[in-house]
């Protein structure tokens, strides 16, 4: 199962796949003028030393944003987030990688918020130095599932809401699953992101979820990537990302993101 230090994953295929999709998202709703609030449930540090002993012990980044990095300057759908990794790295040797806090915190508007959960020290350590004096931002020391319950409904009125977690824990679905019919009684109309990995000989029932929320066909769409033979990471072989209320003007990129640049699928309920 994958380790909960996020260093050890930063840069790898699944990752990619979910920063294109989270800032391709982003985009989309951001060319509504009001603001929106972003909550990042399970944010983990905000940048990543590709060159550090967690990155180069499992060098995943490699078969990730390592692949892409080459074709930065005519990347199509991946131009705005190579973008963001490449303000990172402005002498063009790739050596940082961006976290989901610091893509969100780059992309805010002025009218925009957000709000960055962690529960380890450390890791609250590193997003208080890279973010903690950015005024847009605040930081929750602390379950992100919980802080659902605090942040939700959102003042701006409109919402994106990440969820990253590792799934180390078995029940981590129902427990997902009990914030999220919680959050939608707060804020029904928000838009919730979802990361899953799939994993060979442990499957991770994403389609539960619908049913268990009693969401209609329009509120929720599934993004899935397979990933090829010399990416797969141990027993991963995929990666997906599941969306509750998806922006009709999202639609589109989306899945023009996920099968023409990633050859994966897209499905409805």
């Amino acid at each position: 199962m994958l380790s909960y230090r996020h260093g050890f994953h930063a840069g790898n295929p699944a990752d990619v796949f979910k920063h294109a999709v989270l800032v391709t998202l982003i985009r989309c709703m951001q060319e509504k003028p009001a603001g929106i609030t972003f909550i990042d449930t399970h944010a983990g540090p905000a940048r990543y030393d590709l060159t550090d002993e967690w990155a180069q012990k499992t060098r995943e980044y490699e078969a990730g944003i390592g692949e892409v990095w080459p074709t930065r300057s005519q990347a199509g759908l991946l131009q705005d987030y190579l973008d963001q990794v490449a303000a990172l790295n402005p002498d063009g040797a790739l050596r940082f990688y961006p976290g989901s806090p610091l893509l969100m915190a780059a992309l805010l508007r002025e009218v925009d918020r957000l709000v960055i959960c962690e529960l380890h020290p450390s890791e609250q350590q590193q997003l208080r130095r890279e973010l903690g004096k950015q005024e847009q931002v605040t930081i929750h020391a602390g379950d992100g599932y919980e802080a659902l319950t605090r942040h939700l409904p959102p003042p701006t009125g409109r919402g994106l809401v990440l969820i990253d977690p590792s799934y180390e824990l078995k029940d981590e679905v129902d427990t997902m699953g009990r914030a999220l019919e919680q959050a939608l009684r707060r804020f029904g109309h928000g838009v919730y992101l979802i990361w899953y990995p799939m994993i060979e000989g442990r499957e991770i029932d994403m389609e539960v979820l619908p049913a268990r929320l009693g969401l209609p066909e329009d509120r929720w769409l599934d993004l899935q990537i397979e990933f090829p033979e010399a990416q797969r990471l141990g027993r991963m072989w995929g990666t997906g990302m599941a969306l509750i209320n998806p922006p009709w003007r999202a639609r589109g990129p989306l899945t023009e993101l996920t099968e023409q640049v990633f050859q994966g699928r897209v499905h409805h309920l």
